[in-house]
């Protein structure tokens, strides 16, 4: 189904983890300071769900032997459900944010529902033109890694200022 895609995806699986395990750390540093703070919670969730979902698109796509039908259906699924959970978090952080703050937190909206839907875009596309809706990955990764590491900036170094 990827060949010639496994060491991108082993990459991926690799870095997401790694990161992940990072905010891990980072968070666990900062966990007082982050629950005083209601927005914060949410946003590290959210850092760990775009991480999440590159680490299990990656593994579905390295998975051998599936069809497009079922790797497009897996990476579909993947990106509803942290699409639905970030914006279940958008929505109640923006409620949180300061009228001042609220056009920046627009922005981080923004590029968690384009990083989270580049998922369902990309499943799409496998179920419809196979092989050819991996590349929409791409940028879905790349958005998922620029968003976890602005939440790990405001969790790890912001919320210190």
């Amino acid at each position: 189904m990827i060949a010639g895609w496994e060491a991108f995806f082993e990459a991926e699986a690799g870095a997401s983890a790694s990161l992940a395990g990072l905010i891990f750390v980072g968070v666990s540093i900062n966990i007082s300071r982050i629950v005083s703070i209601p927005k914060l919670p949410g946003r590290a969730i959210q850092a760990l769900a775009v991480l999440l979902a590159v680490l299990v698109s990656s593994l579905v796509l390295l998975v051998p032997g599936q069809d497009a039908l079922e790797v497009g259906l897996e990476v579909v699924a993947v990106g509803l459900v942290v699409w639905a959970s970030n914006l279940t978090i958008d929505i109640k952080n923006y409620g949180l944010t300061d009228a001042e703050h609220k056009r920046s937190h627009v922005m981080v909206v923004l590029l968690d529902m384009v990083a989270t839907s580049l998922y369902v875009v990309s499943g799409v596309s496998i179920v419809v033109w196979g092989p050819v809706g991996v590349y929409v990955l791409v940028p879905a990764t790349v958005a998922s890694f620029v968003k976890a590491i602005v939440d790990a900036w405001v969790l790890l170094v912001e919320i210190n200022r």
